[in-house]
């Protein structure tokens, strides 16, 4: 019965490690789709390369399906005029 165990727990870890693999190819999938939609150099997880106007820094980041980064806050000035530039293309990017 060790080997049957053993066994059953190679299939479901193996079944298991390939769903994961399998979101996370979707994942950067849609993430590169969206980032390339709106013309912005993406990292190696297809995240949108940014400079953020609220935080002052470097952000890779997803975009939502508005190509808004999912970061955005509609209150926020400094989030609105990212959104803006995003969509003029004038964005600061890295």
């Amino acid at each position: 019965m060790a080997d049957d165990d053993r066994l059953a727990r190679f299939i479901r870890e193996t079944l298991r490690s390939a769903e994961q693999q399998l979101s996370d190819a979707k994942k950067a999938y849609k993430n590169g789709k969206r980032s390339a939609e709106a013309g912005l150099p993406r990292d190696e997880e297809g995240r949108a390369r940014i400079v953020c106007r609220r935080h002052a820094e470097y952000r890779a980041v997803s975009m939502d399906e508005q190509r808004r980064p999912v970061c955005y806050d509609a209150e926020s000035p400094d989030c609105q005029g990212c959104v803006e530039d995003i969509r003029d293309g004038t964005i600061e990017t890295w």
